[in-house]
């Protein structure tokens, strides 16, 4: 088994103000959704939500606002599954709820690095 960081990425919407209704029901599915790969064994770490605020270092020392302040697109979290492949990490992420607002999610493997 390898593990997989499944990134979370959408377009942030200034214009969309959940009511306290709609922000249970995401919870909800979330809870749904990664419940699920947890009954399987394949939920290594929940992971967390990122937050909007941060900064980037560059290369030449300078720092500018915002993890992508150029980019419109966001990560919004991440969490840590266990697959046989990447494939089928990929298809743990089926059914995730950003999928359902327009997101997307990023399947990366981790790579493991020999003590030394």
């Amino acid at each position: 088994m390898k593990n997989f960081m499944m990134l979370f990425h959408s377009e942030p919407n200034p214009d969309f103000n959940p009511t306290p209704e709609q922000i249970q029901n995401e919870i909800k599915a979330w809870q749904e959704w990664m419940g699920g790969i947890e009954a399987q064994g394949k939920l290594k770490n929940p992971g967390e939500a990122l937050g909007f605020e941060g900064k980037t270092m560059h290369t030449d020392g300078s720092i500018t606002d915002g993890p992508y302040a150029e980019v419109k697109e966001i990560v919004g979290g991440f969490m840590i599954v266990s697959a046989d492949s990447i494939e089928e990490a990929i298809q743990l992420s089926k059914g995730c709820p950003a999928l359902s607002s327009g997101g997307k999610v990023e399947v990366r493997d981790i790579m493991v690095f020999d003590e030394m």
